[in-house]
């Protein structure tokens, strides 16, 4: 079968190029505006190299510089645009202040110049909802028919495709090749197919650690904790509690006069998936984020696995930077599903 050379746009630490290159894809590039990702990129998705530029500066003609593409090749381009603009936990999300909002039209630059045969998008559900001006992910379907692409999408939750964590996100994929049967790929897993992938399932088997501490294992490193978060990760209940169980005393004020936000302090329960990693996932205040059964929160290492990266994916700098890049990526193993899809594809 011919080759699909990949190029991955907003590539960050690699969670796409890695499930596509899982999937049989030859990914040969990753774009990102964050130079701290080239030392993960480059150190783990082997055959590719890092661009480290900003793509509403840069030249589509540049994408492919140095790129050897055989004539019965197919182009792939992947982009997971920063979706904070969009988010649900954005209160200004799509506002005219940020101009992140207008990646995914910067990008519509270069499938514009390049017409790759397949084009894949990931992002928050919320993106395809915003009305008016700031309707960015209409404005980029436009562009995708006037190219004359097809295109299928739907809003999914990754643990339907075996991820171990509850993570709802906009899909897209794209084909300007005639004669094809463009769709989705199929749910893997939930109600009538396969159970979905708990906590336990990802993480039981790491080294137990204290909260501070970092053991040998790359990344698996916890959070220190103050003594009054300590004092109230352990009255949390093991197993999936929360901050509702706290005494008086240990309650913040803030959390005193309403029941919102609920998981904050909270704890992930060993039998379900994880709750929607965040870039602050690694900290208790920020989310149920909490270890199970240990007093600390989850390592950049235990977040890594939950997101479906390997034990052999290597993790670099401290662990806001550790965090940050897994907390953003695209769990490899959902990219690996579309990636499979496309090969399917091809292949009829």
């Amino acid at each position: 079968m011919n080759r699909v050379i990949g190029v991955d746009f907003f590539s960050g630490c690699g969670g796409t190029s890695l499930g596509l290159k899982q999937a049989g894809i030859n990914i040969v590039r990753g774009i990102d505006f964050d130079a701290s990702c080239k030392e993960v990129y480059e150190n783990n998705i082997k055959g590719a190299d890092f661009l480290n530029e900003d793509i509403s500066k840069l030249n589509p003609a540049d994408v492919l510089k140095g790129i050897k593409k055989g004539k019965k090749d197919f182009l792939l381009f992947s982009a997971c645009a920063p979706c904070q603009p969009f988010s649900a936990r954005n209160p200004s999300k799509g506002s005219k202040g940020d101009d992140r909002k207008n990646l995914l039209l910067s990008f519509s630059r270069f499938v514009d110049f390049h017409r790759p045969d397949f084009v894949f998008i990931e992002n928050v559900p919320g993106i395809q909802n915003v009305k008016g001006n700031s309707g960015v992910f209409s404005k980029f379907l436009k562009k995708l028919k006037a190219y004359g692409y097809q295109y299928a999408f739907d809003v999914v939750d990754a643990k339907d495709f075996g991820v171990p964590q509850s993570r709802k996100r906009l899909i897209l994929l794209a084909s300007n090749l005639p004669n094809i049967e463009l769709s989705l790929p199929s749910l893997t897993h939930g109600p009538g197919k396969r159970p979905y992938v708990t906590v336990r399932k990802a993480i039981a088997d790491f080294p137990l650690i204290k909260h501070g501490e970092e053991h040998s294992l790359n990344g698996h490193r916890a959070r220190g904790l103050s003594d009054i978060n300590l004092k109230r990760i352990k009255t949390t209940p093991k197993d999936g509690g929360s901050r509702m169980s706290w005494p008086k005393n240990l309650s913040l004020e803030c959390h005193k006069s309403t029941k919102g936000h609920s998981d904050v302090y909270g704890r992930m329960s060993w039998s379900k998936p994880a709750p929607t990693l965040t870039c602050k996932c690694t900290s208790i205040s920020n989310g149920r984020y909490g270890h199970p059964t240990q007093d600390r929160a989850i390592t950049p290492r235990e977040a890594a696995s939950l997101q479906t990266f390997p034990k052999s994916f290597k993790l670099f700098g401290g662990i806001d930077q550790m965090t940050r890049h897994i907390g953003n990526a695209v769990p490899p193993l959902l990219a690996k599903n579309v990636g499979k899809k496309i090969l399917q594809i091809i292949t009829k």
